[in-house]
């Protein structure tokens, strides 16, 4: 890439993560319930999510919601790899099942 890199974050102030957290979610060309990740964050302009999926025969995928609503995919997966807790963070609390 030519120049400075722009970032994903243009048009955001502040944006910091909320908290990552697994979730159920379904597709529209699935008729089986997937496991994804929710990424919430905070800017001053508002709250949001991106959500990750691993769609079976099609790679990853990720939708925004609130403030991230009708970003592009290349967008939404580089706002949330910076999001993303750094490696030395304690991992996300998976929540108790059963």
């Amino acid at each position: 890439m030519t120049g400075q890199e722009i970032s994903p974050f243009e048009g955001l102030t502040g944006a910091t993560r909320l908290g990552l957290a697994r979730a159920a979610i379904r597709t529209r060309e699935s008729g089986t319930t997937l496991s994804a990740w929710r990424l919430a964050a905070r800017a001053v302009e508002g709250e949001g999510a991106i959500i990750q999926v691993e769609v079976p025969g099609r790679g990853t995928c990720h939708r925004g919601e609130g403030i991230f609503l009708g970003w592009p995919q290349p967008r939404l997966a580089a706002a949330y790899r910076r999001l993303l807790p750094a490696a030395g963070d304690p991992e996300p609390d998976p929540g108790q099942l059963g």
